[in-house]
């Protein structure tokens, strides 16, 4: 059927008008840099300007193109780190800059899905469909904004829920040394906790623990509530950096649309790591252990994305996991996470050996919004089993030589006789869930046993006399 001629004239007046308004405000002129130098992973352009931050493309014949971002300048040269393999790259090689610093695609389509560092999908589940783009960096909230920590929030963890209750939207350090059953322990968070949506950030670990992790301990329940983001050992560090960013950028999106969130980051050692890379790379000196200034600067501003939105929204509870390699908990990094976090749990290789899972140490182990989400009752039970786990830590060494005898001290008495109760409520599989309603009603159970134990023993002393 022809088009009748006003349609025909209208169509002709918009195309017209269109041209009209691209040729008053053209594009902008990009000026083209050139490669001049590279060394490592550090490359240096000559030729163009870009702000930190900002992504180029580094175009070479003969191979694929190259994303980098802008890390540095001195004078007229840029410097960069690229965000793929920066193999086949010659000599005054192209650099483009984009004009945009680097974003995160976000939207539900983004659940059940494992991605990479670039947000390029890493499992056969074809493209992502996405709803929206964010800041890789994150957009800061208000602190006076802040909705206050006034619910617990059920991890299904009993030694956690009960010992080291954690409060919705809060920040916690999980520090572990190798071998300690960290991964397992977030695999149950993972599957028992009662949040909406979970994301999950593998940094820098190797690369069989990625699936490792998904099919063993996250599964298939834990996978199609969840987003995860995994950036290998073997990955370049600006790519393990922007993973830690991508995932608390995928956080802040489920957060501000009204979820509770739970963010997984395994680890902020590895972040460290790879900002450490980054900084040396580019001429920064290195200020503690190897460590330059940028990396304790950049751990805060990570840390405070997550956390609770404003009153009335959602919520993200975040869990990171720091190293303790050769069990140091005052390493930088870790010391740094103690101060920036609210609260931290330690597990201990001793426990993880003689095959107590969890191994949560609740002796060094603190949540600081504890005070804020339980009772008085709750909270003196959890203070005096701390202290009669002391005791017996205490004079550990001296019991199992046989060297202490019975009725030399009433506490430490005490404390051998309900070491193994204690244990025992430590101790739950992997596959068991413990509710925080059933975690306190434990709890309770274990406090009235050491009660009647305390009072057997002042009667028989009583009577002694």
């Amino acid at each position: 059927m022809p088009i009748p001629e006003f349609d025909r004239n209208q169509i002709w007046s918009e195309r017209i008008s269109a041209l009209s308004k691209r040729i008053k405000t053209p594009p902008p002129l990009v000026v083209q840099g050139r490669l001049s130098r590279m060394i490592g992973l550090t490359l240096e352009a000559v030729g163009c300007r870009a702000a930190v931050g900002d992504i180029c493309k580094i175009v070479n014949k003969g191979v694929a193109d190259v994303d980098a971002e802008v890390v540095g300048f001195s004078g007229d040269r840029l410097f960069l780190m690229p965000t793929g393999e920066p193999h086949g790259l010659s000599p005054n090689a192209r650099v483009i800059p984009s004009g945009r610093s680097g974003d995160v695609a976000v939207g539900h389509g983004l659940l059940g899905r494992i991605l990479d560092g670039a947000g390029q999908p890493l499992d056969s589940g074809g493209a992502i469909k996405t709803e929206q783009r964010v800041s890789l960096k994150g957009k800061p909230v208000n602190p006076l904004d802040r909705a206050l920590i006034k619910q617990p929030l059920d991890v299904g963890i009993r030694s956690i829920n009960t010992f080291l209750t954690v409060g919705r939207g809060q920040r916690l350090g999980l520090f572990a040394p190798s071998g300690a059953g960290k991964s397992v322990l977030l695999g149950m968070m993972t599957r028992f906790t009662e949040a909406d949506i979970i994301v999950v950030g593998l940094i820098g670990e190797r690369g069989r623990e990625v699936k490792e992790f998904i099919e063993q301990n996250l599964g298939k329940e834990g996978l199609a509530r969840s987003v995860v983001v995994a950036t290998p050992a073997d990955d370049p560090p600006l790519m393990r950096l922007h993973g830690a960013l991508r995932a608390t950028s995928i956080a802040e999106y489920f957060r501000d649309c009204g979820h509770n969130v739970l963010l997984l980051m395994d680890s902020l050692t590895r972040f460290a790591q790879a900002q450490r890379e980054i900084a040396l790379a580019i001429g920064e000196p290195p200020a503690t252990r190897g460590y330059p200034p940028s990396v304790f600067a950049l751990l805060p501003q990570l840390a405070e994305r997550a956390g609770n939105g404003v009153e009335g929204g959602g919520s993200i509870t975040a869990f990171y996991t720091v190293l303790t390699e050769g069990d140091d908990n005052n390493d930088p990094i870790a010391d740094s996470a103690r101060a920036i976090l609210d609260g931290h749990i330690v597990l201990s290789r001793h426990y993880a050996d003689t095959g107590i899972y969890p191994a949560v140490d609740i002796e060094r182990s603190i949540s600081r919004a504890m005070s804020q989400i339980t009772t008085d009752e709750h909270r003196n039970i959890a203070n005096a089993f701390k202290q009669v786990h002391a005791q017996y830590e205490q004079n550990r060494d001296l019991i199992n030589i046989g060297a202490y005898q019975a009725g030399t001290d009433k506490q430490v008495d005490m404390a051998i006789k309900m070491h193994p109760h204690l244990l025992q409520f430590l101790s739950q599989g992997m596959h068991e869930k413990v509710t925080f309603e059933t975690s306190y009603a434990q709890f309770l159970e274990l406090h009235e046993a050491m009660t009647n134990e305390y009072q057997n023993q002042h009667q028989m002393e009583q009577v002694a006399e």
